[in-house]
């Protein structure tokens, strides 16, 4: 029998029902994955006893009949999340020993809908980094290798450990967050489909802050159809989270027609970059090909300040981090620096944000205090936010011109190695969610699926961005170029 922890959501929920296997078989087998995975140190806090114990309420469930489509599914929690009595660091020292007293209101509702959380998973400090070597726990590693190349490969960021747990079947589907392509970017990398909800989709109570206006959280998972069926049970209005919106949930998997004919794709000028690489640049031809043999209709469009995104995105995105995380000083919870005597608050205050923060995170605290301070806020952070708004009207032309989604490539590299895009020029770090940002600045949903495979044999994935609030119709575009793909390689067993 096909080891169980390879299954999708789909497939296990359908086999549950059956009672072919139960949950508690299904969580065993992907624990048991889990130890045997260690080398990809994906999974930083393991939840054993906690995913047993609802395995067993989900076997219950399943039972008398009363079974959502999440039930007895084991997931992984990214490290962002706050779950009750469990450690929710966000992969940073200054929140070391921290373990909440409440559930954020997306695991509370996947633990509601039947969901097993085996632990949680690794992530670049705070959600700042594209490759998930700014955790504090080392680096979660992909579960890809280059053809004849044991160097070891970044699973993307920040949702990396969520990317290569799902990559490497330790875990059926992961909770990921998405501030400037954190879901998208590692899925890209990785072999996996993930989608960023439109902002305000999925409610944000209870994950730990970056930049409150872009992030947004999403499901991390096997297929589009899981990716559906999970975005179902995370999605709703919040009381607890003012940015919510009272939308109404539609069930996304029912979206799933596998028609786009007469659909209208857009492919924007403005992503054929300069030095755009040939391997990345077939790949987006071929996928325009796929949707063109669907039946869609394929248009040329402009999003003409594309160029500003990024400029704008790392101005917006840690003048809100260096907000956030001025509530971490060593008052109320985390780390706390030991003070010598004599020392005062001040004191207190510099030392344990010196000894808790990461590199990456003081950098963007920095520059997120530069660009509000007296004199240069008007001339940094106001001037982004007027481009931001520049690059949602470009977004709202292009679907009032009629396009129903747009295409793009979701990375412009496959996966590089850990350590090969290094600390001394960080801007070469964030060159890789050039794809991805203008989709968090505007609000816009957007999902990346596998196409095709890099000469050195690592995954490459593209991007499909649709109209606010209409994930139904952009996961049925992104389920029709998934069948086209065909994407069916899975990495090699080394760890």
């Amino acid at each position: 029998m096909t080891e169980l922890n390879t299954l999708t959501i789909a497939e296990a929920r359908d086999r549950l029902a059956k009672r072919e296997f139960t949950a508690e078989d299904l969580t065993m087998s992907c624990l048991s994955a889990i130890d045997a995975g260690g080398a990809l140190n994906a999974f930083v806090h393991n939840t054993p006893e906690i995913a047993l114990a609802q395995a067993r309420a989900a076997d219950a469930r399943l039972a008398a009949g009363d079974a959502p489509a999440m039930c007895g599914v084991p997931i992984g929690v990214k490290d962002l999340f706050c779950t009750k009595g469990v450690p929710s660091q966000a992969a940073s020292n200054i929140l070391r020993g921290f373990t909440p007293e409440y559930e954020s209101t997306v695991t509370g509702k996947l633990f509601d809908a039947g969901a097993v959380m085996l632990g949680k998973l690794s992530m670049d400090e705070f959600a700042m980094g594209s490759s998930n070597e700014t955790a504090c726990y080392g680096p979660a590693i992909s579960p890809w290798r280059r053809a004849g190349d044991d160097a070891k490969i970044t699973p993307g960021g920040s949702s990396g450990g969520s990317a290569a747990a799902v990559a490497a079947d330790l875990c059926l589907a992961a909770t990921g967050t998405d501030t400037g392509g954190s879901i998208r970017q590692p899925a890209a990398f990785t072999g996996i489909t993930g989608i960023k909800p439109t902002y305000g989709r999925v409610s944000r109570w209870g994950i730990i802050a970056y930049a409150s206006s872009l992030d947004q959280a999403g499901p991390m998972t096997k297929s589009v159809r899981d990716a559906a069926i999970m975005l179902g049970a995370m999605a709703g209005a919040d009381a607890k989270d003012s940015t919510s919106a009272e939308i109404a949930v539609p069930d996304f998997e029912a979206a799933l027609t596998g028609d786009i004919r007469g659909k209208r794709i857009g492919i924007p000028k403005e992503y054929r970059l300069d030095g755009l690489s040939a391997e990345i640049a077939k790949l987006w031809d071929d996928g325009i090909a796929m949707m063109k043999d669907a039946g869609a209709e394929i248009v040329d469009i402009s999003l003409p300040h594309t160029k500003y995104a990024l400029p704008a995105y790392y101005v917006i995105a840690p003048a809100e981090a260096s907000s956030n995380l001025a509530r971490y000083d060593g008052v109320r919870y985390g780390h706390r620096a030991k003070l010598a005597q004599g020392d005062g608050i001040t004191e207190m205050y510099e030392k344990t944000r010196a000894e808790g923060f990461g590199p990456e995170v003081q950098r963007r605290i920095m520059v997120g205090t530069y660009v509000l301070s007296a004199g240069f806020y008007d001339a940094y952070y106001n001037r982004a936010r007027k481009v931001r708004a520049l690059i949602k009207r470009d977004f709202e032309l292009a679907f009032e011109q009629g396009i129903d989604a747009i295409l793009t490539p979701a990375t412009p590299s496959p996966a590089f190695g850990i350590g090969e895009v290094t600390d001394a020029d960080p801007v070469e770090m964030y060159l890789m969610d050039v794809f991805t940002v203008t989709v968090n600045l505007a609000g816009l949903p957007g999902v990346t699926v596998p196409v095709g495979m890099s000469g050195s044999g690592l995954p490459l994935g593209l991007q499909l961005i649709g109209r606010p609030w209409e994930e139904g119709d952009l996961l049925n575009h992104a389920y029709v170029l998934e069948r086209a793909a065909a994407f069916v390689s899975k990495p090699s067993k080394w760890w």
